[in-house]
């Protein structure tokens, strides 16, 4: 049998870990403190350049609507198809923490490519730069995302465990922590004017002026800024080496994987049982070949700069296997199938441990739930492309000394983020907790997905005003953006706990990456979306796509419901659904 978790010996021993080891079980190991801090700076760097593409796009290179929404959900992507990858290269050669560090250079190059842009002095010039740039975060950002919020996790010790859920609601927070200041702080670099920086007179605005007249755009600086960021994450994350627990990777272990394990079982299934080899080709259809001919089909249609009537037979096949998928995984979560039998395992016997055939198998269900969180993807990610494209046809307001535009006002979601996480995880789990009510993960992601569809909801509404000529003021957005973040908290910040504490320990990463790739399909949901129904420049922001989406949302969250009531939780410290 595999060694527990707590007891994989780390590959580096010294004093501060044998002193984590001894410590008092209700404190956190002391080294969380550097990968936290990473986090945020890492976010503020990632956010930074995410917050202002939008406008970016369709006022400085001049791209329709449609277009800026394609390129940034297909950026959004690409950066969460990268955890696969990531999680890969961790599990398989170099570990959880040489791949954070390692991967963190090529994020720091992307945006030196970015910032950049100015040295090209046309819109295809800058357009090209703008695709490597982003290219390179999405792989940097990508690659290390499955590895440091499970490096976090590697951190506790078995009796440890309790303090998880806090864990990843402050691991959370570092997130909006640091986006908070990146939506505020970015674009006012990228747009204050050279003679008011010199009119205030003030030291920093000095220096700005002096530095956007060294021949650089205040969008070159905006994208130049996260870029020392990311840096600074980098050096942080490397301050904690001599204190984190490393445990090694499967290669080193020679831990089989998933797909190298639940081959080997099918391709050996037992003849003369017909009923286990339908149950086999289902669960095959669902884990894997439906799930990459959607995402084949979609990245072909969101990388399509011409779309031909070809193309939207495409993206509507691509939309038809994902409705297959989902229409398999709930029969075979109703029917209790999504979990593979004995008998479908015995193929793989012989040829692998226990352990990791156990591993295997535990990942199937949690994909069976996994796989209905790109519609709340989808909806969510467009808080920084059309919500942010709606916002800068409605009416700013002055906030204090601040002029809000419609890119500072994604802030208020990492805001509300900030408060949010706090009361639900310290306050309104605990009372509820001490009623005699379970919070399960799965109840808490259900009822998000409520959440989200209303938002969706607010935001048609404040388009139909536009729609019908009114003067709609900003403030407006703050109502969908609070509808849109406690659907986060439930689902987000739920489903990275979830994701973590289901997945056996030779898994981690891997499930971690595929709770990220729900992120991708989420993004080509969108993209699919507006290159099969986009026809003018501004199609991407209608009150009808708003309600399309929310409709979208409304069926999923209904499967979703369904398949958490099939659930069976893996930790038995865990109610059942």
């Amino acid at each position: 049998m595999e060694a527990p978790q707590s007891a994989v010996v780390p590959l580096n021993p010294n004093p501060a870990s044998r002193a984590v080891a001894e410590a008092d079980p209700n404190r956190w190991p002391p080294q969380i403190k550097y990968i936290v801090g990473n986090e945020a700076a890492e976010r503020f760097s990632y956010y930074g350049v995410r917050g202002i593409l939008s406008l970016y796009i369709t006022g400085a290179l001049l791209q329709t609507d449609n277009r800026a929404t394609t390129i940034i959900h297909m950026f959004v992507f690409v950066n969460y198809f990268m955890p696969l990858l990531g999680a890969y290269v961790s599990e398989r050669w170099w570990g959880r923490y040489h791949t954070i560090l390692w991967i963190s250079l090529f994020y720091c190059a992307g945006h030196g490519v970015m910032a950049t842009s100015d040295l090209f002095h046309t819109v295809d010039g800058k357009l090209n730069c703008l695709y490597v740039g982003l290219g390179l975060i999405a792989f940097g950002s990508g690659g290390i995302k499955p590895c440091v919020s499970a490096f976090m996790g590697d951190q506790f010790r078995a009796d440890q465990a309790h303090l998880m859920r806090k864990a990843y609601s402050v691991f959370y927070f570092s997130i909006n922590f640091g986006s908070i200041f990146s939506f505020l702080v970015i674009p006012w670099i990228a747009k204050t004017p050279a003679p008011q920086l010199v009119a205030d007179a003030g030291f920093v605005d000095q220096i700005l002026w002096q530095l956007k007249h060294a021949g650089f755009s205040g969008y070159s600086w905006a994208f130049g800024v996260p870029g020392i960021a990311m840096a600074l994450a980098t050096l942080v994350f490397w301050l904690g080496t001599k204190h984190y627990t490393r445990k090694p990777p499967n290669r080193a272990t020679q831990t089989a994987g998933f797909f190298k394990v639940f081959l080997a079982a099918f391709a050996n299934l037992p003849k003369g049982n017909p009923g286990l080899t339908v149950t086999a080709v289902v669960s095959v259809l669902t884990s894997i070949v439906l799930p990459l001919l959607t995402m084949i089909g979609m990245v072909y249609v969101g990388f399509r700069h011409d779309v031909t009537p070809a193309v939207k037979s495409l993206a509507r096949i691509s939309l038809g296997c994902m409705g297959l998928w989902y229409l398999l995984v709930l029969i075979t979560s109703v029917l209790r199938k999504a979990e593979l039998p004995d008998l479908f395992w015995a193929g793989a016997r012989g040829r692998f441990k226990d352990a990791e055939i156990a591993a295997a198998r535990s990942v199937s269900p949690i994909l069976a739930v996994l796989g209905l969180l790109p519609a709340f993807w989808a909806l969510y990610d467009q808080s920084m492309s059309t919500w942010v494209l709606q916002g800068k046809k409605l009416v700013e307001f002055q906030f204090l000394t601040l002029n809000v535009q419609a890119e500072q006002m994604q802030s208020l979601n990492a805001l509300l983020i900030l408060i949010l996480v706090p009361i639900f995880a310290w306050g309104l789990y605990p009372w509820i907790e001490r009623r005699g009510l379970q919070v399960t993960a799965l109840r808490r992601m259900s009822l998000g997905f409520v959440f989200t569809v209303l938002s969706f909801l607010v935001v048609a509404w404040l388009q139909k005003r536009l729609e019908a000529g009114e003067q709609v003021s900003l403030k407006w957005q703050a109502i969908p953006y609070l509808f849109l973040t406690i659907g986060e908290v439930l689902i987000s910040t739920t489903g990275l706990e979830f994701a973590y504490t289901q997945a056996l320990p030779s898994m981690k990463s891997t499930i971690m990456g595929f709770f990220l790739l729900s992120v991708a399909i989420g993004n080509l949901i969108v993209t699919t979306i507006t290159q099969l129904l986009g026809q003018k420049g501004d199609e991407a922001v209608t009150s009808e796509r708003f309600f399309l989406y929310a409709l979208l949302a409304t069926g999923v969250g209904v499967l979703f419901i369904i398949i958490a009531v099939s659930y069976r939780y893996r930790d038995l410290r865990q109610t059942v659904t």
